[in-house]
């Protein structure tokens, strides 16, 4: 068998080399074109792109937090300030570690250990880019101490800021409120890209209610930095026109309060817990805020330890409790006017119908006797004089005889027992009670749906089921002393634009006024608290002596716990604090034409509402109706003459409605 053999063609592999060889000069050419033509479109055509975007590279864009705007009481006096601080701030970009730094930073003493994980909770929150603090306000060992190990720490720097600053501490910071670090329910409610560089914001009062108003608009800094993200004057020989937006300051806000009647109603209250609240019932302004104990709002401002924090939040007398617009009290006595408007309302009686009072009060059908607050009455009393002298007996029984559904129906329309509106958050609504509000509290028990005679006769005293707040009560009071117009009552009363300068004034918000077919009410409910005042068988008579001006108040002691009728009567002295009766009075002046209304609220107190809380409204009155050098020319005289009045006997003040 033969082999057939191949013959080699060297033409035709001589072609395919050349084809291929071409085609691979083809390929070759077309991509140094194809890189030609993308190095002339990226170097010349879109040069002036690209240097810009090159340079961004370089270019980091600092937030500028604005200054947040002031807040002021109503002649100008400053109550909430921004004050110069230096601040340890933390960029996560430029930090190795973030955790390892955290850790540290606690060991050098920053900040403490527990702080950590909420710490690094928020800076996880933020922008890697973003510059969030960790410790606000550093002392100035702070200071030294950190700036001795800088260089262990990078990403991590001193920045100065302006913070805020509460001038007068804990004076009017239920009214102010405060600011604290942006927390995580915080960011669900605010527009985080306006809050860029910035640290704190409004938690309650007005700082928070008026956040909007406050906070302004933050402003940017471009900043040239290096490859390792520090601070440089230039890089390279190109100049380069960094661009700043200068921020926009918060506007200021103008409060109602009147900073010299606030202190003197603080000062008064110092050691109680306990309220004071004033308001001119021609416009709705309040006039003093005051809740105590209190606490230092610029503790919040540079940040709480745990410690601090626990201290408060765990203090027994509550001081960040607003007992302004969030205590509930029974109103006592001091509600007895507006229920003989009513009785005079619904017809039960005249104004001159007379009851003889002899200090107990029993019905077939109301339950247990009930004694008054005098044991051995007053005797006959008339509308006008039960008020004057706070007559229980004589409460009772009209009370009995309005019924509670008429008598809530009237009284309702000065506010009680419903939110006033005030323009801060957090307000409680209280109770007025009536037989349709005990079904809806007690929808599930129908057993305790029911409305018994016996609650009525303790609502007709203010006591029972009835529960208002105190800026409830002083709105009412307000209501009667303009004879039935009313206002809702206010912190702000006008913002200042800070780009203008110019001050636009919110003008009162009037509520439904007061309805009566009975004028005469009015004379009647008030010339009962003038005469409790002034008329020589008046409840508080003590408190008005000396005044250069006319005052009508109601003095009124709430019970905390029910005495029975056939038990003695405790002196305060006797009882264990917790226990004590709660001191109650309301007042307004001039009578002619008033232009202050108070209410006080002393929880507890040692003596009753005409012993103990009638000087303490006398004294918020002085201080808002005198000028300085009068007020003090009023001191003088009472200091002259309690330095040649006999001395005081030791013991339990009484108890005196």
């Amino acid at each position: 068998m033969s082999r057939s053999v191949r013959i080699k063609d060297h033409h035709h592999e001589q072609q395919l080399f050349e084809r291929r060889a071409l085609a691979a000069a083809i390929i070759m050419a077309i991509a140094v074109v194809t890189i030609i033509s993308r190095l002339i479109y990226l170097q010349i055509v879109r040069y002036d792109y690209y240097v810009q975007e090159s340079q961004g590279n370089r270019i980091k864009i600092e937030p500028i937090p604005p200054n947040r705007g002031l807040i002021l009481d109503r002649n100008g006096q400053p109550l909430a300030t921004n004050a110069p601080s230096y601040q340890l701030e933390l960029t996560r970009e430029q930090v190795p570690d973030l955790d390892d730094t955290l850790k540290r930073l606690a060991a050098l003493g920053m900040f403490e250990a527990e702080a950590i994980p909420v710490l690094r909770k928020d800076i996880r929150g933020r922008r890697s880019f973003e510059s969030v603090p960790v410790k606000l306000q550093l002392t100035e060992q702070e200071l030294a101490r950190f700036a001795a190990r800088r260089y262990d720490f990078p990403g991590v720097e001193i920045i100065p800021r302006l913070t805020r600053f509460y001038p007068f501490g804990t004076s009017s910071v239920h009214a102010t409120g405060y600011v604290g670090a942006i927390s995580e329910d915080d960011k669900k409610l605010l527009n985080i890209d306006d809050y860029a560089g910035t640290t704190l914001t409004g938690k309650t009062g007005v700082e928070r209610a008026y956040e909007k108003e406050l906070h302004g608009s933050a402003g940017s800094q471009q900043l040239l930095v290096n490859a390792q993200g520090r601070r440089v004057a230039s890089v390279g020989r190109a100049s380069i026109d960094l661009v700043r937006k200068e921020p926009i300051a918060g506007n200021d806000l103008f409060l109602t309060i009147d900073h010299r009647v606030q202190e003197a109603a603080e000062d008064a209250l110092r050691g109680q817990r306990a309220v004071a609240v004033a308001m001119d019932p021609r416009n709705g302004d309040l006039l003093a805020y005051v809740s105590t104990p209190a606490f230092d709002p610029n503790l919040f401002a540079r940040g709480l330890t745990r410690a601090e924090y626990i201290a408060l939040t765990e203090d027994p007398n509550r001081p960040m409790y607003d007992r302004v617009i969030r205590g509930v009290y029974p109103p006592g006595s001091t509600v007895k006017p507006i229920f003989a408007m009513a009785a005079l309302e619904t017809g039960v009686v005249t104004a001159h119908d007379s009851r003889f009072c002899r200090g107990i009060w029993s019905s077939p059908g109301y339950g247990r006797a009930r004694r008054d607050w005098k044991p051995a009455g007053h005797g006959y009393v008339d509308m006008r004089k039960a008020i004057a002298t706070s007559c229980d007996i004589y409460f009772f029984d009209i009370a009995r005889l309005m019924g509670i559904d008429r008598m809530a129906g009237f009284v309702g329309q000065f506010g009680l027992g419903a939110p006033t509106g005030i323009d801060i958050a957090g307000e409680r609504v209280g109770i007025l009670p009536s037989s349709e509000w005990k079904k809806r509290a007690y929808k599930s028990r129908k057993d305790l749906q029911i409305w018994f005679p016996g609650d009525t006769i303790s609502v007709g005293i203010g006591q029972g089921q009835m529960q208002v707040t105190p800026v409830q009560l002083v709105n009412a009071i307000s209501a009667l002393a303009a004879k039935g117009k009313r206002f809702q009552p206010r912190l702000v009363r006008a913002i200042r634009d800070v780009q203008t300068g110019a001050v636009r004034e919110i003008p009162p918000h009037e509520l439904p006024s007061v309805k009566t077919s009975h004028e005469e009410g009015w004379e009647i409910a008030q010339g009962g608290m003038f005469d409790v005042a002034n008329a020589p068988y008046g409840t508080a008579r003590a408190a008005a002596v000396g005044a250069p001006y006319k005052m009508a108040g109601k003095s009124g002691t709430a019970q905390v716990f029910t005495v029975a009728i056939t038990d003695r009567v405790r002196k305060a002295g006797e009882l264990a604090e917790h226990l004590r009766d709660h001191a109650l009075f309301v007042a307004f002046a001039p009578f002619e034409a008033p232009t202050i209304v108070v209410a006080i609220v002393v929880e507890n107190a040692p003596g009753g509402g005409s012993a103990f809380a009638a000087p303490i409204a006398r004294r918020i009155l002085d201080t808002y109706l005198l000028t300085p050098e009068e007020l003090a020319a009023q001191q003088a005289r009472e200091a002259a003459k309690r330095k040649g009045a006999p001395a005081v006997p030791a013991g339990p003040l009484p108890r005196g409605d």
